[in-house]
């Protein structure tokens, strides 16, 4: 399995998420409420300008995370990389393969992150456009807690595929 999918999965979700914040750009006030208390209440403030700014900015830490951890990790030196069986995953014969491995991983991962940032500025943005109290963040709490959860499993899967040498001269997928 190579990492078509989830890196055009993330590509999909970004521009999405872009283009549908930007349709809602002209309808926010000059100032928006941008946090807001686990009662949905806001207490915290600043400018739409500044609002999408950081929207933009953690679309390109999710972007990061997908695309730029495994190419550095591709880059560094053998010896600075800190990875189970090391010798085994990392030879001239699999390091190919260790490299797809992460490729895939860390793609599945920045989508994962990047569901939880267009989540959380989407309920700001609904917030801002339909401002009377209403206790509903618990959308935002479900894709907190299965990020959560993503997050164990997708370490779960990385340590036991490093984890582990195969007896049959095979990976484990």
């Amino acid at each position: 399995m190579d990492s078509r999918l989830p890196k055009s999965l993330f590509v999909l979700l970004a521009v999405s998420a872009s283009v549908y914040f930007w349709t809602n750009y002209a309808q926010l006030p000059d100032v928006v409420a941008s946090h807001f208390n686990g009662r949905g209440v806001p207490n915290g403030w600043q400018s739409k300008q500044m609002f999408f700014a950081f929207f933009a900015g953690a679309v390109a830490l999710a972007s990061f995370v997908a695309f730029g951890i495994p190419r550095i990790i591709s880059k560094v030196p053998i010896e600075l990389i800190n990875l189970p069986n090391k010798q085994y995953w990392l030879a001239p014969a699999r390091r190919t393969e260790t490299r797809a491995f992460f490729e895939r991983s860390f793609a599945w991962f920045g989508c994962a992150v990047l569901v939880v940032i267009t989540t959380a500025i989407n309920y700001a943005i609904g917030r801002n456009l339909q401002p009377q109290p209403q206790l509903d963040p618990p959308v935002l709490i479900y894709v907190l807690a299965g990020f959560f959860i993503f997050t164990i499993l997708w370490s779960i899967r990385l340590f036991a595929h490093f984890g582990t040498i195969p007896h049959d001269g095979f990976s484990p997928n």
